[in-house]
């Protein structure tokens, strides 16, 4: 049995907070509201973000991330991208010795254009952590949190940290599978939400399958070009943080994203939908810094472009699906197929 602080009480921070809990792990939640942390500890509910789910008694949140991390053997942070930077420089004068840091957050940073193990290394030091581990999949909080049958992975540059997290969350709800390809693995959870938003915008359009369809195979071509171009093996974009978080971001109503580009598709505008959805929408953000690491990385993304020109440029959602099914004729299998060709040539060479 582990000491686990988890740093963020959301719904995602949570289900997998019942998760370790399940595991008979002895789980502490930092929460910022005192009124939440009084939830869990005294209902064992979070009614805001997964309601009708009762909580394990064995939880026990707290505002105070001292406390929170007390003892902590591994810390799961699951905030929002955007608070990282709040919350690590506080983290690190609070650790005592080095412990694992699992992040469970998918994004990457506008500006820095970093992805999120880059943020945390950048901001704790390495006497004070082991290496950093991502864990990310399809999955909505609101199945985990109902012991739904679940499958995960976990990726770190070591590869024995990785399988200590798998240890950490595997059991019979909740498969964990490891992957070597950190970069692959963080990206493709970052950017599929993008897609996703794309998604819910030509849903919200009343455009049908189809288009949904087109959206997400083109994505995943997106996604396989910008991760190879960084580094990242285009055979993890075939696997569950890549085709896998696709379909369940891009076809569920509990997906955060699909549910704003829906919105953006029926009229509302960018601030409307983010009011309206009272929660954080990850792919807002991500649009903007993978915009720019596209070019950047001088690689063609045209659904992120036209994503962009949607939210920060105000083009009408319509318009944007017109200037994709208008681009230049070109080779369906030239961009995925290549990427994999070489990935093939390469190992063979080896």
């Amino acid at each position: 049995m582990a000491t686990i602080s988890v740093i963020g009480a959301g719904s995602w921070g949570t289900a997998l907070a019942i998760v370790l809990a399940d595991n008979n792990h002895n789980v502490k939640m930092w929460a910022r509201r005192e009124d939440l942390a009084t939830e869990i500890n005294e209902n064992h509910t979070n009614e805001k973000y997964l309601p009708g789910i009762t909580l394990p008694a064995s939880l026990h949140a707290t505002t105070s991330l001292a406390d929170c991390v007390e003892g902590a053997e591994a810390i799961l942070l699951v905030t929002p991208t955007k608070a990282l930077r709040d919350v690590l420089p506080e983290l690190k004068g609070l650790i005592a010795d080095p412990v694992s840091i699992i992040h469970a957050s998918k994004g990457i940073e506008p500006g820095s254009l970093m992805r999120i193990s880059q943020v945390i290394e950048e901001e704790i030091p390495e006497n004070l952590r082991k290496s950093v581990v991502v864990l990310s999949g399809p999955s909505h909080a609101e199945e985990v949190s109902l012991r739904h049958p679940t499958t995960v992975t976990v990726s770190s540059k070591d590869i024995k940290e990785a399988e200590y997290a798998q240890d950490l969350f595997i059991n019979s709800n909740f498969r964990v599978y490891t992957n070597d390809d950190i970069i692959g693995v963080e990206l493709g959870g970052a950017l599929k939400n993008i897609i996703a938003l794309g998604a819910g915008l030509s849903d919200g359009l009343g455009y049908g399958d189809n288009a949904k369809a087109a959206l997400i195979t083109r994505g995943l071509a997106e996604i396989a070009r910008l991760g190879a171009s960084m580094g990242a093996n285009p055979l993890t974009f075939m696997g569950l943080t890549g085709i896998g978080d696709l379909v369940v971001t891009c076809t569920s109503a509990h997906s955060r994203n699909w549910r704003a580009g829906n919105l953006l598709g029926k009229g509302n505008s960018l601030d409307e939908v983010l009011e309206n959805m009272g929660m954080v929408v990850e792919g807002v953000r991500t649009t903007k810094a993978a915009y720019h690491l596209a070019k950047e990385q001088q690689v063609e993304m045209p659904i992120t472009s036209v994503l962009y020109e949607v939210l920060f440029n105000n083009i009408e959602p319509k318009d944007g699906v017109d200037q994709l099914m208008g681009r230049l004729r070109t080779h369906e299998t030239e961009d995925l197929t290549s990427l994999l060709a070489d990935k093939f040539e390469l190992n063979r060479k080896q």
